[in-house]
């Protein structure tokens, strides 16, 4: 028996990790961390988790925690989980953190993009970016884990094949991403208002999102050099999903078949990417409330480019579906394991 704490467990990463860990009978949920809900039954928070849990949420005391579970998962804003890491804690228990705590390996990129001082860049050499279709046997010796971003996530897979076979120009990489609102997460802001986002679309974080970094950073490994990309992200008025449509130069005249094979060879054994028929679109609702990342392209030869395209459920491929994949790994698991829900639909 997996013995699991979630730090941030009433945030909606968090809430929907404790979702998917209530369906298997090989994991203990032992804490249900909130620092705004401290005392108040989980179930009177979440409500589609009644008869399913009888708990309390409790503090975010990571050490305490230490003590008593196996994983750690940190579904917490950015700086909380650096701030409580230590290496007696991390003697103890492993840490998947949902944050972008450890994402990025350069601690002056990463206090730039997101404004705070690292309280513990000490961590972030062995810290291992948790993307299993790229670092799986990293993972599964990790003692912390960096759980990737939603958009990184989509963005990569998507991409990612054609960066590392060499057939696109990295830097000419333009992503048009789109998100459901609830990757803005739960607490109450006036831009995520129902009258706010209804009926209506905007990009945001225009030439300076945070996860700019991340994505050129994950990138530049499979180039094996520098890359800058074009990065704008918009808001949708839909719960769940990303899909992303990124652009790029092609280097080498290539056939829809090459194209295909590239993506086939790196992604044919992935249970979790679905390559689709060249030219088919990914589309949000085939992959809402499941693990699955659906990827495709179509060559454009009058622009000499490639557009291709991806789409996840933020809050599981994009957040705790991951996490909950890498805990897998970490234990010796299959990597699919409690991770075969077939997406929702309608």
């Amino acid at each position: 028996m997996i013995k699991a704490g979630i730090i941030g467990a009433t945030g909606y990463a968090g809430a929907e990790l404790a979702r998917l860990l209530l369906q298997r009978e090989d994991v203990e949920i032992v804490w249900y961390g909130s620092r705004s809900y401290v005392g108040e039954d989980f179930a009177s928070i979440y409500r589609n988790t009644s008869h399913a849990v009888n708990e309390p949420c409790k503090d975010d005391d990571m050490a305490k925690l230490a003590e008593i579970a196996d994983v750690i998962f940190t579904a917490t804003p950015q700086g909380f989980c650096a701030s409580q890491v230590t290496e007696d804690i991390l003697s103890k228990t492993k840490i998947i953190d949902l944050s972008a705590d450890f994402r990025i390996k350069d601690v002056d990129i990463y206090e730039k993009w997101y404004k705070i001082k690292h309280a513990t860049p000490q961590f972030i050499g062995e810290a291992v970016y948790g993307l299993p279709e790229i670092n799986r046997e990293k993972i599964k010796g990790a003692r912390l884990i960096a759980n990737p971003g939603c958009y990184p996530t989509c963005s990569f897979l998507s991409t990612y094949p054609l960066v590392k076979e060499g057939i696109i120009d990295p830097n000419t990489i333009i992503i048009d991403a789109k998100s459901g609102t609830s990757g803005a997460g739960r607490s109450a802001k006036v831009s995520s208002l129902f009258c706010e986002v209804n009926e209506s679309m905007k990009a945001y974080g225009v030439a300076g999102h945070r996860h700019t970094p991340e994505i050129e950073e994950q990138l530049s490994y499979a180039a094996g050099k520098p890359v800058t990309i074009s990065f704008t992200p918009h808001l949708v008025p839909m719960n769940r999903g990303i899909l992303v449509t990124a652009y790029a130069s092609l280097v080498k005249d290539v056939t829809t078949e090459e194209v295909k094979a590239i993506y086939d060879k790196y992604y044919q054994n992935e249970y979790f990417v679905r390559v689709l028929e060249p030219g088919l679109p990914p589309e949000t609702r085939w992959v809402e409330g499941s693990n699955f990342a659906d990827v495709s392209f179509k060559l454009d030869p009058r622009t000499k480019r490639v557009v291709m395209m991806g789409a996840i459920d933020n809050m599981v491929k994009g957040a705790a579906g991951q996490a909950m994949q890498n805990m897998n790994l970490l234990f010796g698991l299959p990597e699919n394991t409690g991770l075969k829900q077939v997406p929702v639909f309608p």
